[in-house]
């Protein structure tokens, strides 16, 4: 007889090679035999849209693709340790500081995250041509690239020589492109899987990699799902040959764009100058003792008389009064590009169809057109002869589209900074009122929005959220992780260092900039650190010998850290509530009344009864709609017999899915 604490190491995750090939034997089942894919059998189900190996195509190859790609599909193998003592707000914080290599933590995290990610900004390491600390142990030697490319026969022999049209440079360029993009793709791979559907991810490059950068990102987020390429002019470089080359790039693409465009996602911010125009619209409202004639009078002088290239001068010209008191500005109404639809659209006085604009109208679906008309929102002409328009208030929230080339002083970011940890130890630090403006545009739907950012560095785009939900009072989170990277600092051993402690002074610089009588807001962090299992051994794929240890617990590791790494296994957000309750001698944790956790040992009998007991009435003082998950150690129990009892005590009580670690 055997119990029924199946072992958690037998599950596997979104993304991973085990699930994808169970997905595959779903819907493909003649095709997958005995867990093995018969490839030719899948291409023959697949018929005509599935090319065969030998087919050409358009796209991005290069040597070792293949294998960064499966790095993808490896199951996690470590864990992360909790750091309650160099976190801040442990228990009510909702943001996430992990130290450590970055694909490994984004495997662990693919269980919890998948699919609720909304933003993803990174920085990644620029190709300078210097060593990569993310090598992933697929680093190709030059010789191994030529080897990988036919310039090299089997006995390494090199088969171009002197004469060769490949200088140097040349080859050495190929091996450090080839290395940098292994580093990312499987990076991107599992992002992709992470971002929700209407999710976006922005990814900052320079030139060097810019191209195939882009080709990378079409090949997995597909072309079809870019939306921007943005341009930040950073400065002017005056000691430049030939031209001064000051900008980065930013590529933004969409998980699914066809669904933010079904759901009406728009990017919009403030117009420049509104705060002005509406100062100036007050007063010309006031000074003529609320007539929207005289007002409107006064209002174009005003415009008027501001200088050329003046902000409210380019946006505001048009605006006019309501008899409200209300500004507004006329506003196209037909189709960007031309190709719109064409429909009747009634003069409310003639009752005959108005002139359709030559490019269409802007709104696919005339019941929106009668949305704004019901609204109020339209300006007829004087007859159906007359084209219309569309009111933008002044004070609506509508805004502005943002353009793809922008400006700020790359400077600015160092200075700000360096004046916060009272040291210039990080260089060329992002802005944070940049990734403030760009994360904003794809949050402002949804305030509660999750934010990844997985090359963190200095911790940039935690202290720009701060300043977001400073601004509005939102409540978005963000996970940041940072690789141990070692920096020569009397203060900071590593890089990672530095990004908590920026969050550290950037989060007292919030609350300090706040009215006490202001919503709190999320200033705090949790903080973890990658680290080999607790359980000993665990290859992510094999089987634990259970029997054969007494105690598969790893030396030094609390029990503390094994919740942390079951809830890693489950896919459970490492937010999630935690509670305990000292039961037979050790804790009994429940997570958000989901999961019941015991990893006590020498349970006997009675204290098995004991155990389930108290999970019973746990669950049943806080029930909750969802099944309930309860984890043992397996190396816990006395005999069997006492993991036999808890297992059969639990399961008449109806809970019925339970593990072991």
């Amino acid at each position: 007889m055997t119990d029924d604490f199946a072992p958690l190491n037998e599950l596997d995750g979104p993304g991973e090679a085990n699930r994808n090939v169970a997905e595959l034997a779903r819907l493909f089942p003649d095709a997958v035999v005995d867990g093995t894919v018969d490839l030719e059998v899948l291409r023959d189900l697949l018929g005509e849209d599935a090319a065969s190996t030998a087919t050409e195509g358009f796209g991005l190859r290069w040597p070792g693709m293949a294998a960064a790609r499966r790095l993808s599909t490896l199951p996690a193998t470590m864990t992360l340790l909790p750091k309650p003592d160099e976190s801040v707000d442990w228990e009510g914080t909702r943001n996430i500081v992990i130290e450590g290599d970055n694909l490994e933590v984004l495997r662990l995290l693919r269980r919890a995250y998948t699919n609720s990610v909304d933003v993803i900004y990174i920085d990644p390491p620029y190709n300078t041509g210097n060593d990569f600390v993310y090598d992933d142990k697929r680093v190709a030697t030059h010789a191994e690239h030529e080897a990988e490319v036919g310039l090299r026969d089997e006995d390494g022999a090199l088969q171009a020589g002197s004469g060769s049209d490949r200088a140097e440079e040349r080859k050495t360029g190929a091996s450090l492109h080839s290395k940098w993009l292994s580093m990312m793709y499987p990076r991107l791979l599992v992002a992709h899987h992470l971002l929700k559907e209407t999710g976006v991810i922005i990814v900052a490059i320079d030139d060097t990699e810019h191209a195939r950068l882009k080709l990378l990102v079409d090949r997995i987020f597909g072309a079809e799902n870019f939306v921007a390429n943005l341009i930040w002019q950073g400065g002017r470089k005056n000691d430049s040959r030939y031209v001064s080359v000051g900008h980065d790039y930013m590529l933004v693409y969409a998980k699914n764009e066809a669904t933010m465009r079904r759901q009406e996602v728009r990017w919009r911010e403030p117009r420049a100058a509104d705060e002005t125009t509406r100062e100036a619209a007050q007063r010309a409202w006031d000074d003529s003792g609320q007539d929207p004639a005289r007002a409107t009078v006064s209002m174009k002088k005003w415009i008027a008389s501001l200088p050329e290239g003046h902000p409210a001068k380019d946006n505001n010209r048009f605006y006019e009064f309501e008899p409200d008191g209300r500004v507004y500005r006329k506003r196209d109404v037909s189709w960007p590009g031309g190709g719109g639809p064409r429909y009747d659209v009634p003069h409310p006085v003639t009752k005959l169809p108005v002139k359709v604009p030559s490019r269409g109208w802007i709104y696919s679906k005339q019941e929106r057109m009668q949305h704004d008309i019901d609204a109020g929102l339209i300006v007829w002409g004087k007859d159906h002869t007359e084209f219309i328009n569309r009111k933008t208030f002044l004070d609506s929230d509508e805004g502005v589209v943002p353009t793809s080339v922008f400006e700020r002083k790359r400077t600015s970011a160092s200075k700000s900074l360096a004046n916060l940890l009272d040291s210039d130890v990080f260089p060329y630090p992002k802005d944070v009122d940049v990734l403030a403006r760009w994360i904003n545009l794809a949050t402002r739907a949804t305030p509660d929005s999750l934010v990844l950012d997985f090359f963190a560095g200095s911790g940039t785009t935690g202290n720009a959220l701060m300043n977001l939900n400073s601004s509005d009072d939102g409540s978005r989170r963000y996970i940041l992780v940072q690789l141990d990277e070692a920096v020569e600092h009397s203060d900071y051993v590593t890089i990672a260092d530095i990004t908590r402690e920026r969050l550290r002074r950037a989060g007292k610089q919030t609350i300090g900039r706040r009215d006490p009588d202001q919503p709190v807001i999320d200033t705090g962090f949790r903080s973890y650190r990658l680290a080999e299992s607790n359980v000993k051994p665990w290859d992510g794929t094999g089987e634990l010998d259970l029997i054969g240890d007494v105690d598969n617990l790893a030396a030094g590791r609390t029990s503390e850290d094994l919740l942390v790494e079951v809830m890693l296994r489950l896919g459970i957000d490492l937010v999630t509530p935690v509670s305990a309750r000292e039961v037979a001698n050790n804790t009994l944790y429940s997570l958000a009344g989901t999961l019941y956790a015991f990893f006590g040992m020498d349970v006997t009998i009675d204290m098995a009864d004991e155990i389930a007991k108290a999970i019973v009435d746990w669950r049943d003082e806080e029930p909750v709609d969802s099944d309930i998950t309860v984890v043992v150690r397996d190396t816990g129990f006395r005999d069997s017999s006492a993991k036999l009892n808890l297992a059969a005590a639990l399961q008449q009580a109806g809970i019925k899915t339970m593990r072991s670690i």
